[in-house]
């Protein structure tokens, strides 16, 4: 967002990082060592900023490739699905639309909004997804304000 419009730029509560599951051993280690604490919670792998956090501040882990939960569409994107910005290697746009129009919950739908609203994304990206993400988008684009049913919630 920030490439496009910085005072669109929404802060969240967590952050979801993308590992490949043979480097979560690594990941553990390294994050221990700055602090955090690994856990497992209804699920979810993540790192907690201390032992008495809470999991909606949490480092979420996402691993490449699989799906977050059963009910998901598609699997997180593959970490070759990355591109260096500044000092950071982030997923592609394409990557990033994916994934909230498979998980879209409140939040995801929010982003989306905000990428339809700044024209990082717009009425041709529906032809880039499968079906049932494309609908997803094509939602949000004819009803912007509207709340979807049927969201996921992982918090």
């Amino acid at each position: 967002m920030a490439q496009a419009d910085e005072a669109a730029v929404r802060t969240t509560r967590d952050v979801d990082i993308l590992l490949q599951r043979s480097d979560l051993p690594a990941a553990i280690e390294a994050m221990e060592a700055a602090g955090f604490t690994f856990r497992i919670v209804r699920g979810l792998h993540m790192f907690l900023d201390g032992p008495n956090s809470n999991a909606r501040d949490a480092v979420r882990i996402l691993f490449a490739g699989e799906k977050v939960r059963p009910s998901d569409i598609v699997p997180a994107p593959s970490i070759l699905e990355a591109e260096p910005i500044n000092t950071q290697k982030v997923l592609t746009l394409e990557a990033l639309v994916r994934m909230k129009q498979n998980v879209f919950r409140d939040k995801d739908r929010m982003h989306l909004r905000d990428m339809l609203d700044v024209e990082l994304i717009d009425q041709s990206w529906t032809t880039r997804f499968q079906p049932e993400l494309a609908s997803r988008l094509q939602e949000l684009i004819d009803n912007p304000e509207d709340s979807i049913e049927g969201a996921v919630d992982f918090e």
